[in-house]
């Protein structure tokens, strides 16, 4: 699948690095899709600084269970390479 997420960095605010299977990469602010129960954890920076790649699912995932879809992340990355 092009979506899976093969590496990621924090950059800034909400705002993470990743590059993409299919070869795309960049920046991606994570603010928009911040909401709801799940998500709250993560308006704490430190927290959200805190994701992990899931071997599974090939996208960032959080301790409490939280985690954004590998195919938004692809169709929002901005600077692709």
């Amino acid at each position: 699948m092009e979506y899976h997420i093969l590496e990621a960095r924090y950059l800034h605010d909400y705002t993470v690095w990743v590059r993409c299977r299919d070869g795309s990469s960049g920046e991606v602010d994570l603010r928009p899709v911040l909401h709801g129960p799940v998500f709250e954890p993560l308006h704490d920076p430190a927290y959200f600084r805190r994701f992990t790649l899931d071997p599974v699912g090939r996208t960032l995932v959080w301790p409490n269970g939280a985690d954004i879809a590998p195919e938004y992340l692809h169709d929002r990355v901005r600077r692709r390479a």
